[in-house]
């Protein structure tokens, strides 16, 4: 009988595939998600020194406040304007999206479009 994989290897595998092709540059930074059944995290990273330039999650008092719960699409929305705002003051407009292995669906692809609307190119 066939052994399934975990379905978190499959995904950490593909991640590691997206990451071999691109990585964030000064120029460009990489926006890198997680989401966990609870929860839901943003990062800007800067990949030649390996800073994380900006972050945001929905565990931070001010986005938790917000929220009516923390794990649908309404707090990846939220979240996603929340990480542009916060990456606009830092002067960064240029990104690389990093969806981290997960299907540009749903949660990914609603925090995707509401940081493009904030103001973030990608």
């Amino acid at each position: 009988m066939v052994s399934k994989k975990s379905r978190v290897e499959v995904r950490r595998k593909k991640h590691m595939k997206l990451r071999n092709r691109f990585s964030g540059t000064a120029e460009r930074p990489r926006l890198a998600v997680f989401r966990s059944n609870n929860h839901m995290y943003a990062q800007i990273i800067d990949d030649t020194v390996g800073n994380t330039l900006v972050s945001a999650s929905t565990l931070q008092k001010d986005v938790k406040a917000e929220l009516e719960k923390t794990n649908n699409v309404d707090a990846a929305a939220y979240l996603g304007k929340v990480i542009a705002e916060k990456a606009m003051a830092k002067g960064i407009t240029e990104v690389v999206f990093d969806r981290g292995g997960f299907i540009y669906q749903g949660k990914i692809k609603a925090l995707a479009d509401a940081a493009r609307e904030a103001g973030l190119n990608f």
